[in-house]
């Protein structure tokens, strides 16, 4: 479903994204790590188009997300880290106004719209401002307009971010039942126990380079590692700050 080749990414002097090769499968949760500036973003957006790569291809459900642009953004819901939404709009309005850009039937609006926002406990807020939302409720909504068109690939960064645990764990069902339907994820997250429990593989990039690539069993195997923050920061290098911890 997602598929990357070769794909360097330039900034002039900068090489933000170093001959990225990467398959991710049909209804796999994909979870996608590295330290700040490593690159994540960049890969993401040329994910799904809003950059074109300096050398590669990027396809998604088999489409050349450059060629192709507006089939391929038709096939897939992004979920921004900082959710974005019109503030002036009711909820039930910002969903419709979703639902029409993905020329999602008036009558399947109807029908979902209101399931979606009983399924994130927003109904009570539907005909409320989006600008008196709390954080939580507008990332919320935003993941309800992702679902709305029923992606066949959905890509998240910082998914969980601002959300209350109860709000979380609804969520992380959610992917999860999505995964079992067969929507690809393609998750960034900094939340390694997340990635950890929720990711069938994962990938670590540090400095534009796809430095680990497998399940986290794979991750740990040969280092004396019991979670993945331990993989993490021994390929970072955080594990070096333990020691001057002891200083302080």
């Amino acid at each position: 479903m997602i598929e990357f080749s070769g794909v360097v990414k330039r900034f002039g002097d900068l090489t933000a994204v170093h001959r990225l090769d990467l398959k991710v499968e049909k209804g796999e949760i994909f979870g996608f790590l590295g330290p700040n500036g490593a690159g994540k973003t960049t890969t993401v957006k040329l994910l799904t188009g809003l950059l074109r790569p300096t050398e590669g291809t990027v396809k998604l459900a088999g489409l050349d997300v450059v060629r192709d642009t507006t089939a391929a953004k038709k096939k897939m819901g992004l979920v921004p880290d900082e959710p974005f939404v019109y503030p002036k709009l009711t909820g039930v309005e910002f969903l419709r106004f979703v639902g029409d850009l993905y020329e999602v039937p008036l009558e399947a609006q109807k029908k979902r719209i209101p399931e979606l926002l009983e399924m994130f406990e927003l109904r009570p807020w539907g005909g409320e401002l989006a600008e008196t939302y709390s954080h939580g409720m507008r990332q919320k909504l935003v993941l309800a307009a992702n679902l709305l068109h029923e992606p066949e690939v959905l890509v998240l960064d910082e998914p969980l971010v601002g959300l209350d645990p109860k709000s979380a764990r609804l969520v992380k069902e959610i992917f999860q039942t999505l995964s079992t339907r067969g929507c690809t994820l393609f998750m960034c997250t900094h939340v390694l126990e997340i990635a950890e429990r929720l990711c069938s593989r994962v990938g670590i990039m540090i400095s534009g380079k796809l430095t680990a690539l497998g399940t986290v069993s794979e991750l740990k195997g040969g280092k004396d590692a019991s979670r993945l923050e331990d993989v993490f920061l021994e390929l970072t290098g955080g594990s070096e700050y333990a020691a001057l911890l002891k200083h302080l």
